[in-house]
């Protein structure tokens, strides 16, 4: 049995080079144990037996970065099984190279829980440390009084060396201080909360400021003892505030919202002018003819200053199927009308093979305008994001308030986030009736244009089959 004696509780160093030796002459773990100088002995542990073993030049060690940020957090976590716990995982590590990646493993998940618990108590050390001032012979220091509950204070130092660097102060704790003097930055066995001051001429004004900031109109409670756990407060000056701030939030809150100027901005004028801007004059006026010729001036996203026209949709006024795709492409652009391109010849060719008459059917886009990226000649097809499907709706909702078919087909992804109002897996979902808050029932499938990006002739036959399958379920749900 060998017995690693290590400087201090957050000794990483000392635990890297006692576990670079052991690892490297192939110690195994349950032969060593690990002690914190100043410690008592481990009862039932042997004394070391010799010095510690050599590493071999056959043994050398690898470790990722990865491994060596975790084990610099776990050795400051309290559990006195953490250096067994890492030494475990680096001989471990040797063999399973990926080994971190394994959440679920038992040894990586509890060192992930301990790297978890002292982050989160560094940022505690970090946010909670109030310095009150003291005066000296060599001038004014601060100092002040904190009670980890993972060995952080080492860690945590070089955050207020950097934040603090032109005033000499001293973090006092139970285990360790730590000092800066303007020069260097050193540590000292701990002490008690006698040798901290208990108040200085800053706490007021930082109280005063602490009232002023407070906005009891954000005021949760449960989440506020959360993020500053309550074994803080006694260490903290605004701490005496907290229970007169919260039993008056509620009046405050009340006051705050009375107090709300009713009269409008000065810049409404515009900012009403720009939205009525995008909007058609009248809602519904002049049926499909007149909506039609309201989108002809659609401003609603700026998609409208790149593409050639509105492109509309198009079809009977008595419909009983109404079919969206995604937008418009290239050949939709320059002749205004939706699926003529491409994709829309695969469409009508799959129509009738499902036995469904285009003539008898309405046809449009989720978008209306051409979104696309200049290439030289050519413009390449882009697809529009939420705020542009958003948008657009609007004439979505008016086509189906106008048309009330008997079902709305969804045809790709863009489709279905417009109908629906939330993103969808189109193949996860295909087949699908799905319910619209905007315009009824649902079906989803894929939109043509998916057929033709397919290289495999032979999968490009199954899913154009695939495909008729899906409008032959449309024609029974709408026609019976």
């Amino acid at each position: 049995m060998i017995a690693v004696e290590l400087a201090h509780a957050a000794d990483f160093d000392g635990w890297r080079a006692a576990a670079r030796s052991l690892a490297g002459a192939a110690v195994a773990g349950e032969s060593v144990v690990w002690r914190v100088k100043g410690d008592a002995a481990d009862l039932f542990g042997d004394e070391p037996k010799g010095p510690m073993p050599a590493q071999s030049a056959a043994g050398a060690l690898t470790v990722s970065r990865h491994f060596l940020d975790l084990a610099e957090r776990v050795v400051c976590h309290r559990d006195p099984t953490r250096f067994a716990l890492l030494y475990r995982l680096l001989l471990r590590l040797q063999e399973q190279h990926r080994l971190l990646d394994h959440a679920t493993d038992d040894d990586v998940f509890r060192a992930d829980a301990m790297a978890k618990a002292v982050r989160r108590e560094r940022h505690k050390m970090t946010a909670y440390v109030r310095f009150r001032e003291i005066v000296t012979d060599d001038g004014p220091a601060f100092i002040t009084w904190f009670e980890p509950e993972h060995h952080v204070e080492r860690l945590s130092a070089p955050f207020f060396v950097d934040r603090f660097a032109a005033m000499r102060w001293s973090i006092l704790t139970p285990e360790v201080c730590a000092h800066w003097d303007l020069q260097a930055l050193t540590f000292t066995p701990g002490t008690t909360r006698d040798f901290a001051p208990d108040d200085d001429r800053l706490e007021e004004h930082w109280r005063t400021y602490y009232a002023n900031i407070f906005n009891p109109a954000r005021l949760k409670i449960g989440a506020m003892k959360r993020e500053m756990p309550m074994r803080y407060w006694k260490n903290l000056p605004e701490s005496s505030l907290i229970p007169g701030l919260i039993q008056k939030a509620s009046a405050q809150s009340d006051g705050m919202i009375a107090s709300v100027p009713m009269a409008a901005p000065k810049r409404s004028p515009k900012i009403l002018a720009q939205q009525e801007a995008g909007k058609p004059a009248a809602r519904h006026e002049g049926g499909l003819d007149g909506l039609r010729h309201a989108a002809e001036g659609c401003k609603r996203c700026p998609l409208w200053a790149n593409a050639t026209q509105t492109v509309f949709g198009e079809g009977r006024a008595d419909a009983q199927l109404l079919f969206v795709g995604e937008q418009p492409g290239d050949k939709e652009d320059l002749a205004g009308r939706p699926f003529i391109g491409p994709a829309g010849q695969l469409f009508d060719r799959a129509l009738a093979a499902a036995g469904i008459d285009r003539e008898a059917a309405y046809v449009t886009n989720a978008v209306k305008h051409f979104k696309n990226e200049p290439r030289g000649k050519r413009r390449l097809h882009k697809s529009p994001n939420v705020s542009e499907i958003n948008a657009c709706r609007w004439w979505i909702e008016q086509e189906s308030a106008l048309l009330k078919p008997r079902l709305t087909i969804a045809m790709g992804a863009t489709a279905v986030r417009s109908l629906t109002g939330e993103s969808h897996s189109v193949l996860k979902t295909r087949g699908q009736v799905l319910a619209s808050p905007f315009v009824g029932d649902v079906f989803v499938t894929v939109h043509p244009s998916f057929l033709l990006r397919l290289r495999d002739e032979a999968e490009k036959a199954r899913e154009y089959d695939a495909f008729v399958a899906d409008l032959e379920t449309v024609r029974r749900l709408a026609y019976g």
